[in-house]
């Protein structure tokens, strides 16, 4: 049964009318992602909006939580004032379960660790009219995959990789709980109007590559931030060749080059996953209205007059992919990794392959690495390092069971977790290392930064396919090359493994998973969201003081970050999720992960009020706090790069803060900011940057003439007296300047939702 299906069907009875308007508002053919935006505009548009310039208002058609954001986002939707969500919404509970034993300990150990939590979602969901997908049900965007992603349709989901329903032809976008609040409540949703690459493909796929090797080259040629500001859309022969879970990997990994979202066309590729999924109804529907889900025929016949870059693959000629160690952007041919592994000095023998999450732990990922270890085992070869296996749902979890996938890994040494995000997201419990020793590990997730697997900054973690993941795992050596290389089995003899051979889909179907989901009852009369007043992980929010009027005036600078300052690096995930609904308790991690460029330990500062060095950043900017005294930051380049964790924003604003400035941002922390009352402001010259001294105060001057477009003149004074004057630029838009003034977008929201109950009384 398709869940939602009027949604749906509301979507696609408008989109012919709303696409041919659009091409006569636009005076030309359209691309897809303008196709799709265009049936989403909450009000017609009088004139073509400006790429990266216009701001516009949508009206997306749902929203996806995970447990670790989903619990910050429910409690801004509490303080709205609403008794149900106004379009579908779903929570994924995933990111809490760490990856330790094995699925049979690891997950009752969950269950039991987070119940609160657990219980506070599900209420909550039972309140306000939410699906909730229970622990163990699965990763949030393969369920998402499976059971809500349309063509067509348009969503916004509390993870930088939501992006993922791009796999299926949805424009799908990773955003904090504000954002999504404004969406539950029935509010427009605000999104500059973005830029479009185009990723021309052609050729198809041969040997030991897949759809993971052609992110991991996009991203080495966009680098971490070459998507800002753009959606990326895949198009030509070669991707029509490419399984819809192949194209969800390649767009949910858009994330690590900064991309709004990424998307491919509609084909049959995607019409065959929905009704393999059940969804049949939909995949009907799509093909009746096929010829407004790609884009237009003279967009791939000349895609330069349509998109602001062209970037092209040949499929036929790619070579496996390696990334990393510390960015998603380090890329290489794999015959080009042995060598570079040599020579730079990483640490050559693996401690560990991991192969899973959201991005690559569909039933093809997995047929393809039970491929490679049914070789395995024919040839007389087991595992030579730990091997960890998340797969990405129960249904997915229970179909490799019964096709014996799941078996032929654990033979060879897999040790199966829960259908969980474990390492990816650094709820891994290692024992085989000590923080701080150097050690390589090689997996198929998305990101990789320092720490951000297991909290060791030590670890140089790699990505490629699950495929050559599994390769590894058996040579337990990072200069191999499966596809050149030989093994010594336990036989003592030379065998080399073959590329491998996988299922898009199961020929018996999926084995759907019936208990997963808890829908919320009928009658929801009476039904209340209890939090404990003395609990240490969930507090009712209290709202942020407006912006009085006035300039900020000498302030201290809190830190000078140095380098990639991502939200990893801001607030850190592993044992501070448990945190997640405790603003307060979780402000304690903030900046903890912070390279100072005034040569403090990581995470450490200076308090300028008090003379003491080395102090954690969070007891610092309590102490200002205390005094009354307002701070701000100073960052680098792409500041706030990867999760959409609005922890990020909220914690620096609970402590005190009230501007970030930067030489650049990430598009999901820089709105996040600005959600919370904060000023994301960016130096004109970027140079000015190494102008800013630990022991300056700063002014932000003229902040009542805000307006889009304008300046904002920073006063830096010297500890000796003398003064400079910068330019600050911002990305304000007239909505936005108002949830500055308001104190955050949520006290205007909830403003508006006052005004209307009284209006209605």
């Amino acid at each position: 049964m398709t869940m939602d299906f009027d949604v749906i069907q509301r979507v696609y009875a408008t989109l012919p009318e709303r696409v041919e308007a659009g091409r006569r508002l636009m005076g030309r053919p359209l691309t897809l992602t303008e196709k799709i935006l265009l049936a989403h505009v909450a009000e017609p548009l009088q004139e073509p909006p400006v790429r990266r310039k216009t701001y516009v208002d949508f009206n997306p058609d749902r929203v996806a939580m995970q447990d670790a954001t989903a619990q910050m986002a429910i409690l801004q939707f509490m303080l709205a004032g609403r008794d149900n969500t106004a379009v579908p919404t779903t929570i994924h509970a995933d990111h809490l379960i760490r990856a330790q034993y094995g699925v049979d300990q690891d997950l009752p150990i969950a269950l039991q660790e987070n119940a609160e939590v657990y219980d506070f979602l599900l209420s909550a969901a039972r309140r306000y009219g939410m699906g909730f997908w229970k622990p163990g049900a699965g990763i949030i965007h393969q369920v998402v995959l499976e059971n809500y992603a349309f063509p067509g349709g348009m969503m916004i989901g509390t993870d930088s990789h939501t992006p993922n329903a791009g796999g299926l032809g949805m424009v799908a976008i990773g955003v904090g709980g504000a954002d999504a609040v404004d969406v539950m409540v029935g509010m427009p949703w605000e999104l500059r109007w973005p830029g479009i690459i185009g990723v021309k493909l052609t050729g198809a796929f041969n040997g030991w590559t897949s759809a993971k090797d052609v992110i991991l080259r996009v991203a080495g040629i966009l680098t971490v931030k070459g998507g800002t500001g753009a959606i990326v859309e895949y198009f030509g022969p070669g991707a029509r060749t490419i399984s819809a879970t192949g194209k969800g990997t390649i767009c949910n990994m858009g994330a690590e080059i900064g991309a709004t979202t990424s998307l491919f066309p509609f084909d049959a590729h995607m019409a065959a996953y929905l009704r393999a999924t059940e969804r049949g109804d939909v995949a009907e529907l799509a093909e009746r209205l096929a010829d407004y889900l790609v884009p237009d025929p003279e967009v791939e016949e000349e895609p330069e007059r349509f998109y602001d870059r062209v970037i092209e693959i040949d499929l036929s000629t790619l070579e496996p992919h390696v990334v990393g160690p510390y960015t998603p952007d380090l890329d290489r041919p794999i015959s080009k990794l042995a060598a570079e592994v040599h020579e730079k000095g990483y640490p050559v023998e693996l401690s560990a392959a991991l192969v899973g999450s959201c991005t690559n732990s569909s039933y093809e990922d997995l047929s393809r690495a039970a491929d490679v270890a049914r070789q395995a085992l024919a040839k007389g070869l087991k595992a030579r390092t730990q091997f960890l296996i998340n797969p990405g749902s129960e249904q997915i979890r229970k179909t490799v069971e019964r096709d014996g996938q799941l078996g032929a890994l654990q033979a060879i040494g897999a040790t199966i977790l829960a259908n969980a995000c474990g390492a990816c997201i650094g709820q891994w419990r290692r024992t085989d290392v000590e923080k701080g020793q150097k050690n390589s590990i090689i997996n198929s997730f998305n990101r990789n930064f320092a720490g951000r697997n297991d909290a060791n900054p030590g670890t140089h973690s790699f990505i490629a396919s699950p495929e050559i993941v599994t390769a590894f795992a058996l040579a337990g050596r990072l200069d191999f090359n499966p596809l050149t290389d030989a093994l010594v089995n336990d036989r003592g003899e030379l065998v080399r493994l073959e590329p491998p051979n996988g299922l898009e889909l199961p020929t018996n179907g999926f084995v759907k998973d019936e208990e997963g989901l808890v829908l919320p009852p009928a009658d929801r009369t009476g039904l209340e969201v209890k939090v404990d007043p003395n609990s240490d992980r969930l507090a009712l929010l209290e709202p942020f003081e407006p912006w009085d009027g006035q300039d900020f005036l000498d302030m201290p600078v809190l830190l000078k970050a140095k380098g990639k300052c991502t939200t990893d690096h801001i607030s850190p995930a592993g044992p501070w999720l448990k945190y997640r609904g405790h603003l307060d308790n979780i402000s304690n991690n903030l900046f903890s992960g912070v390279v100072s460029a005034f040569d403090h330990p990581v995470g450490k500062g200076k308090n300028v009020i008090t003379g003491e060095n080395d102090v954690p950043y969070a007891q610092i900017a309590r102490d200002y706090k205390a005094r009354g005294l307002r701070w701000v930051a100073i960052g680098d380049e792409n500041y706030g790069e990867g999760s959409s964790r609005e922890h990020a924003a909220m914690e620096p604003r609970h402590l005190g803060g009230v501007a970030i400035i930067a030489r650049s941002f990430a598009r999901i922390h820089e709105t996040n900011l600005k959600k919370q009352g904060m000023l994301p402001l960016t130096f004109e010259d970027p140079a000015d940057y190494d102008k800013i001294r630990e022991d300056d105060r700063v002014s932000l001057l003229g902040l009542r003439d805000l307006a889009p477009g304008s300046k904002v003149r920073m006063v830096i004074t010297h500890s000796d007296g003398t003064q400079e004057e910068v330019w600050l630029n911002h990305s304000f838009s007239e909505n936005q300047i108002a949830w500055f003034k308001a104190g955050s977008a949520l006290n205007l929201i909830r403003q508006r939702q006052q005004a209307e109950a009284l209006a209605a009384a």
